[in-house]
């Protein structure tokens, strides 16, 4: 049955040489990390913000800041049209900030009801803003939404949309389009978010304005202190961490240790236990980014950007309360959604659903995409979960894939082949979302898993573990651990160091809401040296008295002031 997945595999990574010298005080375990990352030499490991590529490479931009420089010197009305996650939000908090800090005197968001007026820039919402604002931004939305485009080029409205998905063929007719990922475009990274895009054109901006004398007599703004809120939708969004995106999100992160993030961030890393003042990519990507994607999902954004808005502490405090109000919400619905996946999952027969397509008419369409990863994660296998959208017959979908398979790219293969089929759809490699009407489900499981059967290789529904190897004795220390915490940013494309070496689980005890958790103690055979480590989301106990093959993590486990090592645990599989 497909309940029994294919068992995950530690596989390791492929060793690198270090060919430059590098400086004593980097462990030579990080020097082997970077280097079978691609970084072989320490100015590649700066991520400083330098390096970053100019904005002037962005196809659009030119287009959109003339629009820009025009609409901030006739005083206009500026609305950003953001979206309901934290990529969006996150856009939509830079984009009212930066151009307010660069004279815009105008500035106004709004964000859509996922139920209400759906994704994008649609009609619907384009009829909610009143009156007609001079100027549209688009931010993390936009390339797709040719009705809602021409809906406000009907009122007389200029459209200007940043966006980073992947864009269909016909392109929505705004004034100028912003986005790494057209067709032709010289923008040498495309792994840009949202959020990065939006930056990337207030630096363009700036730029126009610093070369015109604007800031001849006042002091030019500051637009990295910006990067805290760009730093967290770059994360929280899973693009891949390439050179210039590690470049912003450490100079977010740097910000942030320094107690310089803004009120909102600072308030949310303090609901969510964690200090701010050693932020790393993981509090963004597990703690912070969660509590405000809650918010698109069961309220409304307008929570979550109205906390990242926020100047006050206090206010912000309050905003960062409610977050974690419904993120808590966020979570209860979540476990039983998935346990209701887990549960029809169990009736599907040997060999079917390769592609699977899940609904239950009692699920929340704003936590789909979240039961979409789970089952992923679990089953190895791409994955769209449906809800129902509101009293009438359509079904809001969430798509997650597997390495190695583009679900955009099948989405539109399933639409090629059955016209109408799908409503419409977006998205990238490894996530999408569309929409269907109900009548369409069962058509729709069908063909997107034959799509899922023809296209996708055999090693793609073999979930491994990637290892950066064996960690010596001598390398088990709170040094490479403290290093490992901040040398990242780790993330999508450039993941955090995982080590597999051989244990004895020599004692182990339950922790957690009905024992979800283990802390084990796990003994060294080459030594006799024990560990303390913890395995969050354990599937039963690990096997004692034997030697097993260990994969973990490194981390410092803070407790009462102290510091001690800790191990991660990952997987465990028997000896070969």
């Amino acid at each position: 049955m497909i309940r029994d997945a294919p068992p995950l595999r530690i596989v390791r990574r492929t060793l690198a040489l270090t060919p430059h010298a590098w400086p004593a005080s980097v462990h030579p375990v990080l020097q082997r990390i970077y280097a079978a990352r691609g970084v072989a030499c320490p100015s590649d490991a700066g991520h400083r913000l330098s390096g970053l590529l100019l904005p002037d490479t962005l196809g659009g931009i030119a287009r959109a800041v003339a629009l820009l420089r025009e609409a901030i010197t006739r005083g206009r009305r500026i609305v950003i049209a953001g979206d309901y996650d934290c990529d969006g939000a996150t856009g939509c908090a830079v984009a009212v900030r930066g151009l307010r800090m660069l004279g815009a005197r105008n500035v106004g968001y709004v964000v859509p009801d996922r139920a209400l007026q759906g994704y994008g820039l649609t009609p619907a919402l384009v009829a909610t803003i009143e009156p007609a604002p001079d100027l549209i931004i688009t931010v993390d939305n936009g390339i797709a939404s040719l009705a809602g485009v021409a809906a406000a080029k009907a009122r007389a409205s200029q459209v200007i949309v940043t966006d980073h998905h992947l864009p269909a063929p016909a392109l929505p007719a705004a004034d100028a389009i912003v986005n790494p990922n057209l067709p032709g475009d010289g923008f040498a990274s495309k792994a840009l978010c949202g959020v990065g895009v939006m930056f990337y054109l207030l630096l363009a901006l700036r730029a126009s304005l610093r070369a015109d004398g604007a800031f001849a007599a006042r002091r030019e703004p500051d637009l990295s202190t910006l990067l805290d809120l760009v730093a967290l939708g770059t994360v929280a969004d899973l693009v891949p961490l390439d050179a210039n995106n590690r470049a912003l999100v450490e100079g977010g992160l740097r910000r942030m240790r320094a107690g310089a993030a803004c009120a909102g961030i600072n308030a949310l890393f303090a609901v969510s236990g964690r200090d701010v003042h050693g932020a790393a990519a993981a509090d963004l990507g597990f703690a912070i980014g969660p509590r405000l994607n809650a918010a698109g999902r069961l309220e409304d954004m307008a929570i979550g950007i109205e906390c990242l808005l926020a100047d006050d502490a206090a206010r912000a405090g309050e905003l960062a309360a409610i977050l974690q109000g419904i993120n808590a919400q966020r979570r209860e619905l979540q476990a039983s959604m998935v346990e209701g996946a887990r549960a029809a999952l169990e009736h599907i027969k040997p060999g079917d659903g390769c592609g699977l397509s899940l609904f239950d008419p009692a699920w929340h369409h704003g936590v789909v995409g979240l039961v979409a990863a789970k089952v992923k994660e679990r089953w190895q296998r791409p994955v769209v979960a449906f809800a129902p959208v509101g009293e009438g017959d359509e079904l809001r979908g969430s798509a997650r894939s597997v390495p190695g398979f583009h679900i955009r790219d099948a989405l539109a293969a399933v639409d090629a082949r059955c016209p109408g089929l799908i409503v419409r759809f977006g998205g990238h490699a490894m996530a999408a979302g569309l929409t269907l009407k109900l009548a369409n489900y069962a058509r729709f499981a069908e063909v997107f898993d034959a799509v899922v059967r023809e296209r996708i290789a055999p090693e793609s529904l073999q979930p491994v573990l990637a290892s950066d190897g064996e960690l010596a004795p001598c390398d088990f220390d709170l040094r490479l651990a403290s290093q490992l915490r901040v040398a990242g940013p780790w993330g999508q494309g450039f993941p955090a160091p995982v080590f597999d070496n051989v244990f004895e689980c020599v004692a182990q005890k339950a922790m957690g809401v009905e024992g979800a958790h283990r802390r084990l103690q796990l003994r060294d055979p080459r030594d006799g040296c024990d560990f303390q480590a913890v395995w969050f989301g354990a599937t039963g106990d690990v096997p004692t008295g034997i030697p097993l093959r260990i994969a973990f993590e490194l981390s410092v486990n803070e407790r009462r002031g102290r510091e001690s090592l800790q191990l991660l645990v990952r997987h465990w599989e028997p000896l070969a």
